[in-house]
């Protein structure tokens, strides 16, 4: 039988020797992925149409890797429009087809900016691991006081989520984990990749998976 395929977007890299732009992304990912017995499919920036590449490659669910500041943050490290451009296509996309997302530490600041919320700058973030404390894992399995990593400089509050829900936050009350109300789209700020392959985190795609199962199967029995 043929694994699931899951769709990764890409940080872009700008070689000024080459005057390059490249896609990449952390080998860790795919290890991770092939971990929960998926297949990983690596998503291109500059695609003339990201949500034909979704649907002609059947993927089952999209993640949004980490890297690259937000193109539009005031003082934007590495930024690159480009995907930022992707990943908004990949999100509409999503919505309409009510796709499984994963968005992590990039992915959650580019989900909420979808969502018309507000990022801010903040501080400790950066290799401080810390507990998350689970506010309401809305059915999501979310393990309460769980040590995860943390590589980021910008976050977001509990009432800037637009139109996210908050499910965890950090000890100084900046939002770990969110989610939509109404589809499966999850993000959380930590990088799965980098942990050791954490139950939690497998647990995680699997259950966005089954729940774009479910909803197939509701579909084809109506």
């Amino acid at each position: 039988m043929a694994r699931p395929r899951v769709g990764l977007t890409q940080r872009v890299e700008h070689l000024s020797d080459r005057d390059e732009r490249r896609d990449a992304l952390d080998q860790q990912w795919a290890a991770l992925i092939e971990h929960a017995g998926l297949m990983p499919v690596p998503i291109p920036n500059l695609l003339r149409d990201p949500a034909e590449f979704v649907d002609t490659m059947d993927l089952a669910l999209i993640v949004l890797t980490g890297g690259n500041d937000l193109a539009h943050l005031r003082g934007a490290s590495n930024p690159a429009p480009e995907r930022d451009a992707t990943e908004a296509r990949l999100l509409d996309h999503a919505t309409t087809r009510r796709l499984p997302v994963l968005g992590a530490c990039r992915g959650m600041q580019m989900m909420v900016a979808h969502s018309a919320g507000t990022l801010i700058r903040v501080d400790g973030h950066v290799r401080r691991p810390h507990v998350i404390d689970v506010l309401d894992d809305r059915g999501w399995p979310l393990r309460d006081r769980r040590v995860v990593n943390s590589f980021h400089n910008w976050g977001a509050g509990r009432e800037a989520l637009g139109a996210l829900v908050a499910l965890a936050v950090a000890p100084d009350g900046t939002v770990e984990a969110a989610c939509h109300p109404a589809l499966p789209q999850v993000c959380v700020m930590w990088h799965p990749e980098r942990s050791p392959q954490d139950p939690a985190d497998v647990d995680l795609i699997r259950a966005l998976l089954e729940h774009e199962t479910r909803a197939s199967d509701h579909s084809r029995r109506g």
